[in-house]
């Protein structure tokens, strides 16, 4: 099982980078291929620029590494309320290719933050939007203050987010080994 993971972020020191990290790791047997935003910088997406130069051959690899995926989780990052630009410019570029970006994988969704409410507005945009563009989305999880509930070593350190969490980590398992 190959399992494509990376944050939604373009941070260097991404918590939801370390928190897709984490959770992709928790999938037994799984082969993981962590990606970084940072390599698929790209102009800002126009029509205008996509009519003049074509799609970006960082949107096709991009593109190819879900198509060679099994399974994906990712972690969004919110800013204000939604994604961050830097995702949103490769998924503008990205749906480019094909509407259905997500190729009907099978989606951990997952955000974070420092704060109370641990990404959950961006969570909630990804699961109403996301399986009209092809996101078989199987489980999701928002860990709240992520500085307070988080341990590199231990994981989730709050015994009832962690039970809540091993529960969407068994959904996931249990849809992509069906």
């Amino acid at each position: 099982m190959n399992i494509l993971c990376f944050g939604a972020s373009s941070s260097k020191e991404s918590i939801n980078k370390k928190f897709a990290v984490f959770t992709a790791g928790q999938i037994e047997g799984a082969r993981v291929t962590l990606l970084d935003l940072n390599d698929y910088e790209m102009a800002l997406f126009s029509v205008d620029r996509e009519s003049e130069s074509g799609i970006p051959d960082l949107a096709r690899t991009f593109k190819k590494k879900i198509r060679d995926a099994d399974a994906l989780v990712v972690s969004f990052a919110e800013h204000n309320g939604a994604y961050t630009a830097a995702f949103k410019n490769i998924l503008d570029w990205v749906s480019r290719i094909e509407g259905k970006l997500w190729e009907e994988k099978p989606f951990f969704a997952l955000s974070t933050s420092p704060g109370a409410r641990g990404g959950s507005n961006v969570l909630e945009i990804v699961l109403h939007y996301f399986p009209f563009m092809g996101a078989q989305i199987k489980a999701h999880f928002s860990l709240p203050k992520f500085y307070q509930n988080f341990d590199v070593v231990e994981g989730i350190i709050d015994e009832t987010l962690r039970t809540r969490f091993d529960h969407e980590v068994t959904r996931f398992s249990d849809a992509i080994i069906d």
